[in-house]
């Protein structure tokens, strides 16, 4: 199954025209440490199987870690279980280093 990786520098673009939700599923330490992209629904990992009631099917979610990696496994997760997802290729990281060259 091929997910969708939407870019860094236009994640917010993605979310608006797909009204989307942006789903962080980082640990909670992780959103203390380095904050959160605006908007963000937060369900860790760990806790995504027993919180799929706080998303709909209706609603495409991209879905975002540090990096890219636990995100794509999720979001391949929703996938097979009928939700329409997308990964924030790179991550946080990648957003903050998209910021910064925007500067």
């Amino acid at each position: 199954m091929e997910i969708e990786q939407v870019d860094a520098d236009a994640w917010q673009a993605w979310v608006d025209r797909h009204r989307a939700v942006l789903l962080d599923i980082r640990e909670p330490f992780e959103w203390n440490e380095t904050g959160v992209l605006p908007d963000a629904k937060l369900i860790s990992m760990g806790e995504l199987p027993k919180s799929l009631d706080q998303l709909s099917h209706e609603t495409p979610i991209l879905v975002v870690c540090r990096t890219g990696s636990r995100s794509q496994h999720a979001a391949a997760w929703l996938e097979s279980h009928g939700y329409r997802a997308a990964n924030l290729a790179g991550g946080v990281v990648a957003v903050a280093r998209a910021t910064q060259d925007a500067s």
